[in-house]
């Protein structure tokens, strides 16, 4: 008997896991409510000109090649990647500018602008590399490869060897300050936390792996725009027979009165019957919309958030030389800037932003002599402080981050330049994509939200529903959603096609127990 499995959402994690499950032999279908697939890894089109509209930065490359080597594909006969020739260029208040790079000698030369010529700077900076290369492999290891569907995987002791060196009692920040005694190395080798949607003072240390993985394997670029990974995935899911299905708005998961996941209903009443509901719509709106209520929903709403943005898409009349592939330009009042995004849930009085022009890498992106410009403005998730005007924040950032541009790369026009404009706003997020109060990378990494104490991809609630994506495990990101896909690929597999040996419940206490004990120890010893 062929096991039916429906998917809600066409993102990263939806559209991986539909090509894996496929490929194994499952019936998959698909139900996107947008007419276009990737979620948030999707593309705007306009006039010649071209967005990524999410990710533009393609880090953590060996996941992406482990995704299409399961699939029994070659990475390259799909996606021309392409290399970004430095990584960024970080412009701070005072107009002051650091090259991130790949490139050791001039990192190195960059370096000792801000911390001097001394041997020491060098020395500090490859025992933070050190470190962070140790954060790589070990949260790779145990956090994106290890499946903690239940208490007795998370207390495992062969975790512990590797829980030591992760610095789990420290943040991103703190561990930067032991490498770097300036100011602005401390702020340039920390704002990568925003990825996850974090601030560096809250993130946990071992999310330094992201600064690792740019520094030793580089920043890309798919040809195309970051979608074209979701294009291969998709075609490759329908090569092995998966059906996708675009304009289709879910409005709930049916469940029976035993508790067992049946299917879903559309909004225009339309019944979908399966064996099995995976779930890549954002997982906190899901438990709040699409599934009967729960005590556990209305504890996922009340969850840390990542944070949300506001997102600039400009077509530009010409190219503006000043700015390179990635540009990040950092607030003077560092520290309070994330305190506004994330206690007071606003747009900083002075933000730090982000700013990706994909056609100074892919000409692709622009019509000839323009350029493509996309700027991401970090903000607070829609929360319950009242009388917000999102339209009031969004007219203040972009004034913002014009005459910040202008000030900072001393170009007196560039308001000028700018021909048409698309902006997301976190109402945006929450409507186009029912991202739970716009945040637009799910939960938060916090130190209780992260492992076994993320929700697992195996609902523990509703028998026969599971989840993919940036809330549940291992976590947000895409090349971490991927790793979730590869995940939930064995738990059905191991449950469906393959048999396994159950583990005796005195395993399992016993594990527990030494577990627990070694980590009360890890405490004690490692807590200052």
């Amino acid at each position: 008997m062929v096991v039916k499995i429906i998917i809600i959402g066409a993102g990263v994690g939806g559209t991986a896991a539909a090509a894996r499950l496929s490929k194994r032999g499952f019936q998959v279908e698909v139900f996107e409510k947008n007419a276009y697939n990737g979620g948030r890894c999707s593309l705007i089109q306009h006039k010649g000109h071209r967005f990524d509209q999410g990710p533009s930065l393609y880090l953590m490359p060996k996941i992406f090649e482990e995704t299409f080597e399961d699939l029994g594909e070659d990475i390259k006969n799909h996606i021309d990647l392409l290399k970004c020739p430095s990584n960024y260029s970080v412009h701070f208040h005072d107009g002051e500018t650091f090259e991130l790079t790949t490139d050791i000698s001039k990192l190195s030369r960059s370096l000792e602008k801000y911390e001097g010529s001394g041997e020491s700077t060098l020395i500090n900076f490859l025992s933070y590399l050190k470190e962070t290369h140790v954060h790589y492999q070990r949260s790779v290891k145990v956090a994106l490869k290890t499946d903690f569907q239940h208490w007795y995987d998370f207390f495992n002791p062969k975790h512990i060897p590797d829980v030591i060196q992760l610095h789990l009692l420290d943040t991103v920040y703190n561990r930067v300050c032991k490498y770097f005694k300036s100011d602005y190395m401390r702020k340039a080798f920390s704002f990568q936390t925003m990825y996850l949607g974090m601030s560096p003072y809250d993130g946990l240390a071992p999310y330094s792996l992201l600064q690792y993985t740019e520094i030793a394997e580089g920043i890309w670029y798919p040809k195309g725009g970051f979608n074209k990974v979701l294009q291969s995935l998709e075609q490759i899911a329908v090569q092995y027979g998966a059906k996708f299905n675009y304009k289709t708005n879910v409005q709930e998961i049916i469940v029976d009165d035993k508790g067992v996941a049946k299917g879903i209903k559309m909004v225009n009443g339309d019944v979908v019957n399966s064996d099995i509901v995976i779930c890549n719509a954002d997982l906190v709106y899901a438990y709040n919309k699409l599934l009967p209520k729960t005590s556990y929903a209305n504890k996922l709403g009340k969850k840390e958030l990542t944070s949300s943005s506001i997102s600039f898409y400009w077509s530009m009349k010409t190219i503006v030389p000043q700015l390179k592939v990635h540009n990040i330009f950092l607030a003077e009042k560092y520290k309070e800037s994330f305190d506004q995004i994330f206690k007071d849930h606003t747009l900083p009085d002075e933000p730090s932003f982000y700013v990706n022009v994909p056609s100074r890498i892919d000409p692709t992106a622009a019509p000839e002599g323009k350029d493509t410009i996309v700027v991401l403005v970090p903000v607070g998730h829609i929360s319950n402080v009242p009388n917000i005007d999102f339209d009031k924040l969004v007219e203040r950032a972009r004034e913002q981050v014009i005459d910040t541009i202008e000030k900072r790369l001393k170009i007196s026009n560039f308001r000028s330049m700018i021909d048409h404009e698309i902006v997301n706003d976190p109402r945006t997020w929450q409507n186009e994509f029912n991202l739970w109060k716009g945040s637009i990378l799910g939960l938060s990494h916090s130190l209780f939200q992260v492992l076994w104490f993320r929700p697992s991809l195996k609902c523990k609630i509703f028998e026969n529903l599971y989840f993919v994506g940036a809330s549940a495990q291992p976590g947000t990101g895409v090349p971490i959603v991927l790793c979730g896909a590869k995940m939930l690929e064995k738990q059905l597999c191991d449950r469906f096609l393959d048999s396994k040996v159950e583990i005796s419940i005195w395993s399992k206490c016993v594990s527990f127990l030494i577990g627990l004990l070694a980590l009360l120890i890890f405490w004690f010893f490692f807590r200052f």
